[in-house]
């Protein structure tokens, strides 16, 4: 896999060795045990896989090289480049410009932009008719355009099931910036709704299936469906996408669960002509990172630590995987964690801060599962890491616990 050209300071002394042991001793990525780093008093249980995945190093190079070829124009980015304050921050301190929020509302008016402006389209791609706006304003959208190519192949796949008259089920957050895209890019190819978990999809497979009246999709998928989206015409020819870091399972879950209404209404012998198989949307990265973190739960440890952006969904997914077996805490930097008894962490469900008291057990043994986001630098990992050692006593020096982290491997 291509190897990207991206600052120094977001790689890291003691995670990029331990991945670099990985890659040689697992090639094609069969085994995801984690990595344990034995300090003695504290053991880290390594997930096999996490960390920036190549559509996020992708983006990190261009928006880089971008700065670097046009000093003294103004460069804007259309919003968050990733889910990642800190990648962000560091842009926005090179002299970048954030074009819209999250949402998608205006920071900057598109109005005020020139032709010889540069603009960054981030990884998470861009709506169809905001491109169209940028391109009415005379700006080169293609240049520096980060979208990584597995959403781009989403959209790719979407292209090829309108073309068959298929109609789109979009498994992702309609809010977010990648379903946004993807729905922009599905709608004009195809009839499009996007669902958020399988508690929507049975809603919609039930109007399928005669269950809920045909009206009742128009309000329970509100602003979720494209223009023109007919109950009657568009519901017996379907294929799922999905935004590419939901949980695969989830999209999984969903599209055979979409594939057995199907059978069931108009029988196994037809189901070709009623449903498209779309596995191969799936982004690789999500699943093994994903697969990773099922690994890191055959793990025997106290707690565990997932280190990245709050607002995003991959790692959120990681933190919804790991809290089902072990006090999780979800924090940002290594400056969360303020002391060895108090930790500062974000609670996905309230979607609000808070602090836990006491969170690192009193063992003569502590075993703490570490991991990361797919937006998140390896280097804010090894400070994490630090951190929570700098708290103990006659810990083992880092090239003693990798030497003897790679015999075990």
């Amino acid at each position: 896999m291509k190897e990207f050209d991206i600052p120094e300071f977001y790689r890291s002394p003691i995670i990029s060795k331990v991945k670099n042991l990985r890659k040689v001793a697992d090639p094609r990525k069969k085994d995801f045990t984690p990595t344990i780093l034995n300090f003695g008093p504290v053991r880290f249980h390594i997930a096999r896989h996490f960390g920036f995945c190549y559509g996020v190093e992708n983006a990190i190079e261009i928006s880089y090289k971008a700065i670097v070829e046009n000093q003294g124009k103004r460069i804007f980015l259309l919003s968050q480049m990733i889910h990642n304050p800190n990648v962000n921050a560091d842009l926005l301190d090179n002299g970048i410009k954030f074009l819209q929020d999250t949402e998608g509302n205006e920071l900057i008016s598109f109005d005020e932009l020139k032709p010889d402006d540069v603009i960054i389209i981030p990884a998470f791609g861009a709506p169809l008719e905001t491109v169209v706006k940028l391109e009415e304003k005379g700006v080169d959208v293609k240049a520096y355009n980060t979208t990584c190519p597995f959403v781009e192949k989403v959209w790719n796949r979407s292209k090829s099931l309108g073309e068959s008259d298929h109609s789109i089920i979009i498994h992702g957050k309609h809010n977010h910036e990648e379903t946004r895209a993807t729905f922009s890019h599905s709608s004009f190819n195809a009839p499009s709704v996007v669902v958020r978990d399988i508690g929507d999809t049975v809603f919609l497979m039930d109007i399928v299936m005669g269950n809920k009246p045909k009206e009742s999709f128009y309000t329970y998928f509100e602003g979720k469906y494209t223009e023109g989206f007919d109950v009657d015409v568009h519901l017996d020819k379907l294929g799922v996408v999905n935004q590419t870091t939901m949980l695969a399972s989830e999209t999984q879950e969903i599209a055979d669960f979409v594939k057995d209404t199907m059978i069931h209404k108009y029988g196994l012998d037809k189901i070709k002509s009623h449903f498209a198989d779309t596995r191969d949307t799936l982004c690789y990265a999500t699943n093994d990172n994903q697969n990773s973190t099922y690994g890191l739960m055959e793990s025997d440890a106290d707690l565990a630590i997932v280190v990245g952006g709050y607002n995003s969904s991959n790692t959120t997914h990681l933190v919804e995987l790991l809290e089902e077996k072990y006090p999780c805490y979800f924090i940002n930097t290594e400056d969360d964690i303020k002391s060895k008894y108090e930790i500062k962490h974000f609670n996905i469900h309230s979607k609000e801060l808070e602090i836990t008291n006491g969170f690192l057990p009193e063992n003569d043994v502590l075993d703490i599962v570490l991991t990361s986001g797919a937006s998140c630098p390896d280097a804010v990992v090894d400070r994490v890491l630090h951190k929570v050692l700098s708290y103990f006593n006659d810990t083992k020096s880092i090239d003693d616990v990798i030497a003897a982290a790679a015999k075990n491997i």
